[in-house]
């Protein structure tokens, strides 16, 4: 079993390592511009690194429950590069973020396009398996006549 999901166990520790040196990168912040908690307003700099570590949370579950449905029903080597993938484009939008505020465009819209073949990848692989497994179709041996 283990062999069927190292990869995407793999991602997934990098992507919780990625989300950790965000939120390093707002504490850091916070001490460099002397803004204490709870506040999140401040100079522009302080925002866009706030909000490019919160965007970045706020897509993270959506990343993890579809690179595992991806891996799982589909295939767990095409997901996990998708992953890693996702996670370099995160990485970008972060520092482009970071930087300026139109930074961030081509990474966002990158990684939603990441995003997307993921959803299409776990959506083919659920519907082979449903079809397979409740209907006794097996789309690809359909496929292959």
């Amino acid at each position: 079993m283990l062999d069927q999901i190292h990869l995407l166990a793999a991602v997934t520790v990098l992507g919780v390592l990625e989300q950790a040196y965000f939120l390093l990168q707002v504490i850091h912040a916070r001490r460099a511009y002397g803004i204490s908690p709870p506040k999140i307003s401040g100079p522009p700099e302080f925002e866009r690194i706030f909000r490019a570590q919160v965007n970045s949370s706020e897509y993270f579950p959506i990343f993890l429950a579809l690179l595992w449905q991806a891996g799982l029903f589909f295939h767990q080597g095409l997901a996990a590069a998708l992953g890693l993938i996702y996670l370099c484009s995160r990485y970008w939008y972060f520092t482009g973020y970071k930087a300026s505020s139109s930074g961030r465009l081509g990474p966002i819209y990158f990684s939603t396009g990441v995003l997307w073949v993921l959803v299409a990848v776990a959506a083919l692989g659920l519907s082979h398996f449903f079809l397979t497994h409740y209907m006794g179709l097996n789309v690809l041996w359909l496929l292959a006549l």
